[in-house]
């Protein structure tokens, strides 16, 4: 890479052939990648001589050319498909775990998660109940980032160190209660690399999505043109702030259904 600067990825579920997925929405489905693309994806990582992090590493220990790996929710491809692929190449991985999701179809189970810890990798909280932490009072930000912190790091017997935003909804409140609680860092959805000098309590990351071609791929993790997807996002969030988060997700569910 040009600069010290590291892409932190966004993945959420991998898709197997014949397995359902843990969601059918449009909305969800676009955020899941194959577990074809990933495979492509992480062997061209390798054979570029980048290297797979998870967020600590990245934050405190980074190696040139480190890229973060990121899941969000909990999905049970995570240990089935990405684990083994991330462990034959020697990378790391952050697992961002939603506590109320554990459990349900296409998720891990408690069992599972402890699993995923104990194979070396990142396990990070991703909230209990996945809502839009920007809409909460101080009480239900406490039960959403502090208190699953608590019921995670029983589960797997480490302490849990790292946070991402459920929707990628962040203000300073959020920020503040991550750090009183304990965590080290909170990762969000803005789109940009994150310099050796970026507020570890607002992380950007890189969402990759289904479909990413290859080409598009190798520029994300090099930082080349993500101000292109900044404008978009910057327009995203402007939506969203005038429509509000409901209405907003409304008028997004009918556009991606007719798409």
């Amino acid at each position: 890479m040009a600069d010290s600067s590291i892409v932190y990825l966004m993945y959420h579920e991998l898709e197997l052939p014949g397995r359902s997925l843990c969601q059918r929405e449009p909305g969800y489905v676009r955020y899941v990648v194959r577990e074809q693309n990933f495979q492509e994806q992480m062997a061209w990582l390798h054979s570029s001589n980048l290297t797979g992090v998870g967020v600590s590493q990245a934050l405190h220990s980074p190696r040139p050319g480190s890229v973060a790996i990121t899941f969000d929710d909990g999905c049970e491809t995570d240990l089935i498909v990405a684990v083994p692929l991330l462990r034959a190449l020697n990378f790391g991985a952050t697992f961002y775990i939603t506590l109320n999701f554990l459990g349900q179809p296409g998720y891990m189970a408690p069992g599972q998660v402890r699993q995923l810890s104990d194979a070396g990798f990142d396990v990070g909280c991703h909230s209990m109940t996945h809502p839009y932490l920007t809409e909460l009072d101080e009480v239900g930000l406490r039960r959403e980032i502090v208190d699953a912190k608590t019921k995670l790091e029983q589960m797997i017997g480490r302490p849990v160190v790292s946070f991402s935003c459920p929707g990628g909804r962040w203000n300073r409140r959020v920020a503040e209660v991550a750090m009183q609680g304990g965590y080290h860092s909170v990762a969000t959805s803005r789109i940009a690399a994150n310099t050796p000098s970026a507020d570890p309590y607002a992380l950007a990351r890189v969402a990759i999505m289904r479909g990413t071609p290859l080409s598009s791929f190798k520029a994300t993790c090099l930082n080349h043109g993500l101000w292109k997807r900044q404008l978009l996002t910057f327009a995203q969030m402007g939506a969203q702030s005038m429509l509000g988060n409901t209405l907003y997700d409304r008028l997004r569910g009918i556009a991606l259904g007719r798409g």
